[in-house]
């Protein structure tokens, strides 16, 4: 339902995808991961239609989004939720307000007071029933994150998108909020798609990872498969976070 194949994007000539081909899982979660500037944040823009390949395929639920008119790349994107890097917030609004927006905008369906049933279903599930009233500023960090979480999957999305959900967080908090991904994927059964730097939190809820270096897919796999991988600038890349053993023993990945 998702999938590129051989997407080509320069920014003048600065190349930052350099014929990235990948098939994304259903009902999985597939991490993105790689240093700072290989495109990982590039690649989801194409997903959902904000950036065209200069050469290349982008397909999602059929659509190409390299060719389609902006009617039907509206229409994708609104298959896809998004929980943003910084949470994204509005802070002129309430915390029920904030998760009802995308409802307001993308289910005309929807009344009033369906909406505000909605918005205290998915309060529930990231586990922070009863603070509709709330303000953004009176959240934590942590808080603030699932109240993005929850605004990401109030509208029942197909897919979900994640920019760095643990950036910022202590390491109690970030627990908490990898602990969050894996319950949420086993119980909505959505997909979800997770850019990070933290190599630890992508081993714990990832099924499939993906790197991307110098603008092109070097590894893709299982999470084991990932991290057993003899590429250099894997190995490199996750030395740092996990032990790799240097025989055929098994890596040791972290654990929830």
């Amino acid at each position: 339902m998702i999938r590129l194949v051989d997407v080509h994007k320069s920014f003048g000539d600065l190349v930052v995808l350099d014929g990235v081909s990948l098939d994304f899982e259903m009902g999985a979660t597939t991490a993105i991961i790689g240093p700072s500037g290989t495109g990982k944040s590039v690649l989801f823009k194409h997903l959902v239609g904000l950036l065209r390949p200069d050469s290349g395929k982008v397909e999602c639920f059929g659509v190409d989004m390299a060719t389609a008119p902006e009617s039907d790349l509206f229409s994708v994107r609104r298959r896809f939720g998004m929980l943003f890097q910084d949470g994204a917030l509005f802070d002129s609004m309430s915390v029920g307000d904030n998760i009802a927006f995308p409802l307001v905008h993308n289910r005309p369906d929807m009344n009033e007071r369906a909406r505000a049933e909605r918005v205290a279903e998915v309060l529930e599930q990231v586990e922070l029933p009863g603070i509709e009233d709330r303000r953004v500023s009176e959240l934590s960090g942590g808080q603030r994150k699932r109240v993005g979480f929850a605004r990401a999957i109030a509208a029942q999305p197909e897919v979900v998108l994640f920019d760095e959900p643990n950036s910022g967080l202590d390491p109690m908090t970030s627990d908490a909020i990898d602990e969050l991904i894996v319950r949420m994927k086993a119980t909505l059964g959505i997909t979800f798609l997770v850019i990070s730097h933290d190599i630890v939190g992508t081993l714990r809820v990832a099924d499939h990872i993906g790197m991307l270096y110098g603008g092109k897919l070097i590894a893709y796999g299982t999470t084991a498969e990932v991290v057993r991988s003899e590429h250099p600038m894997v190995r490199r890349f996750l030395k740092r976070n996990i032990h790799l053993p240097d025989d055929d023993g098994p890596p040791e990945l972290p654990r929830l």
